[in-house]
């Protein structure tokens, strides 16, 4: 009985909507009858030409899970994903796109020049090469540039034995007092025997006056 009524009800609804919209779902209601009459009654035989169809359908049909009853939406959606992702290995494929590689001359080219002038990065490179005629990008120039290898650098510890009398060491912290006041603590510590400054300030006007006369003495 509910299902006349649903049927009755959607009468009247389907001579408001448009010829090519009842001609889709027609197309779409079909489609999935013979599906169920071509497979057996425990699991559907969905070919790869019933899911390409389902995929169109959802991109170009706005109503199309109204009319779907084989599968759930989300597995059309899941289809289409799956599609979208053959498509795009198919299509990036080894031996196919990409950029093109640089011929041998071009690239014996860049090293030499590179070899010669030690201080020529890839920008200064490239313009040279546009000088002579020569159409490549920065990206292919750093590609074929010449590593030179640099000076080692100090290390961390030499860094700091060399600058240790230039390092202040700083920390700020607050400590609660028993009489319920703020007491402001600014440590500045100098990293040479026998230097550190200290200050001990009840507000932050005076802390902010004693680290100027503690720094500045």
């Amino acid at each position: 009985m509910r299902d006349v009524l649903i049927s009755l009800l959607a009468g009247p609804s389907s001579a408001l909507r448009t010829r090519a919209s009842l001609q889709v779902e027609i197309l779409a209601l079909r489609h999935q009858l013979s599906v169920l009459q071509r497979g057996n009654r425990r699991r559907l035989q969905l070919r790869a030409s019933d899911r390409v169809l389902w995929v169109v359908l959802s991109r170009l049909w706005p109503e199309w899970r109204k009319s779907l009853l084989l599968v759930k939406p989300r597995t059309v959606i899941g289809w289409h994903r799956t599609g979208f992702r053959f498509y795009w290995k198919w299509k990036s494929r080894r031996g196919r796109g990409g950029r093109p590689g640089a011929p041998q001359e071009i690239r014996t080219l860049i090293r030499d020049m590179s070899s010669t002038n030690v201080l020529w990065g890839a920008p200064r490179l490239q313009g040279e090469l546009l000088k002579l005629g020569i159409e490549v990008s920065q990206a292919t120039v750093a590609k074929y540039i010449v590593r030179h290898r640099k000076p080692p650098s100090q290390t961390w510890r030499t860094f700091l034995a060399s600058h240790v009398k230039q390092l202040v060491s700083v920390d700020f912290f607050v400590v609660p007092t028993v009489s319920f006041r703020i007491l402001y603590v600014f440590i500045c510590c100098v990293r040479e025997p026998g230097i550190a400054q200290h200050s001990r300030c009840e507000d932050r006007n005076s802390l902010y006056t004693a680290f100027v006369l503690g720094y500045s003495g």
